[in-house]
């Protein structure tokens, strides 16, 4: 059955649903999404819930900063719980280049608002009783970065969209997009076909194999990365505790478990994401070694999830040239959700207004061709 929308947003998870609210909100009358599977069963119901501004390139502070400032009152706005904690990250540093870096970009990241702060081996120990500061020269601390639960984000934002008269399709994949002629797209799924002047392709790690049904071509690739949780502990840790050089993270949930990753700089690109135990073996070393006491912890689930990786780590928003009225959000390389918010708000902008509130020039596709090619040193692999 062929049927019309003012847009169609291919992907259904926090990006298209919350681009679809911030569509929605801004007038759009006649919005369908569509999900292959169900709601949170991509990346997004598998990420580490981490929301951070401790950034190196302004571009993607500022980003950070605007979306923390949407996650502060999004509880309120979609009248849904995102549990989200402002528990801040703790950014351990453990040689000099690190210190250097950090002792650059922490002014950075205060010019443009964002509190952050150096600590010393002391404040870390204070901070985090229990930590291990052996081998750890420095911190940089943020106490206004946080996490929050991702399911109830997506939730909250599928909800307040549908209220909105948004149209959300799971189990509905889309097997083919191409053009129709007077700036349409015909959009076909195994229930229904979708003619619409506007494409919005944000469909994770599969975004690229939808940009290629139209021709487009998007230089990214997905990678697989592993998540274990543990059995509820008391409450002892308020921030995220995270290496840039060793590339760990753990958080501790507000329902007590310690949830947390490590990044394998030989993992190869494949849409893998099965569990390994290779990843258990190394995160529970890791996680001992910087906190011994968790080594008694018992680790009750894993699972691991796609990244959707840039050449430079850095999303690719925005149109493309020879394509009116197609739009894309995707290469966040593991900081969508973070991103989320204020990605959703920009590109609501774009498309019904023509312009953005924060420039986003910089980060469109074209940018390869271009060779302007920049990566920020906060990326935790």
């Amino acid at each position: 059955m062929t049927k019309t929308a003012e847009i169609v947003v291919i992907g259904g998870g926090v990006s298209g649903l919350s681009c679809a609210y911030n569509l929605a909100k801004r007038g759009v009358n006649d919005i369908v999404v569509l999900e292959k599977g169900y709601i949170g069963m991509g990346a997004t119901g598998r990420c580490g819930a981490g929301v951070r501004q401790q950034w190196g390139m302004e571009e993607n502070i500022i980003l950070a900063r605007e979306s923390v400032k949407i996650f502060e009152r999004l509880s309120g706005e979609l009248g849904f719980n995102t549990f989200f904690r402002q528990g801040g990250y703790l950014l351990l540093v453990f040689d000099e280049r690190e210190f250097e870096l950090v002792s650059k970009t922490v002014p950075i990241q205060n010019r443009l608002g964002v509190p952050t702060r150096l600590l010393d081996t002391k404040e870390v120990a204070d901070l985090v009783p229990g930590i291990n500061t052996d081998g750890v020269l420095a911190a940089a601390y943020c106490p206004t970065d946080g996490f929050c639960y991702p399911y109830a984000v997506l939730w909250g934002y599928a909800e307040a969209a549908r209220r909105l008269g948004v149209q959300i399709r799971v189990c509905t994949e889309v097997t083919s997009v191409s053009p129709v002629g007077s700036g349409r797209y015909e959009v076909v799924t195994p229930r229904d076909t979708y003619h619409t002047p506007i494409v919005l392709n944000v469909a994770g790690a599969r975004t690229k194999d939808i940009a290629a049904m139209l021709g487009i071509e998007i230089p990214t690739e997905p990678f697989r990365h592993e998540i274990a949780v543990t059995e509820p502990l008391k409450p002892f840790l308020d921030p995220m505790v995270i290496s840039l050089k060793k590339g760990f993270y753990f958080l501790q949930s507000v329902r007590g478990e310690v949830v947390g990753g490590i990044g394998d700089e030989n993992e190869p690109s494949s849409f893998n994401t099965k569990s390994s135990p290779d990843f258990l073996f190394r995160y529970a070393a890791a996680l001992r070694e910087i906190f011994p006491a968790l080594g008694k912890a018992r680790i009750i689930r894993q699972w691991a999830g796609l990244y959707d990786v840039s050449p430079d780590a850095r999303p690719i928003l925005g149109t493309v040239d020879g394509h009116p009225g197609y739009y894309h959000a995707c290469g966040f390389s593991g900081h969508g959700f973070m991103l989320s918010p204020i990605v959703a708000r920009l590109l609501s902008e774009l498309i019904t207004a023509g312009s953005t509130s924060i420039p986003i020039g910089g980060l469109e596709l074209s940018r390869f061709s271009e060779g302007s090619i920049t990566k920020d040193p906060y990326v935790v692999g």
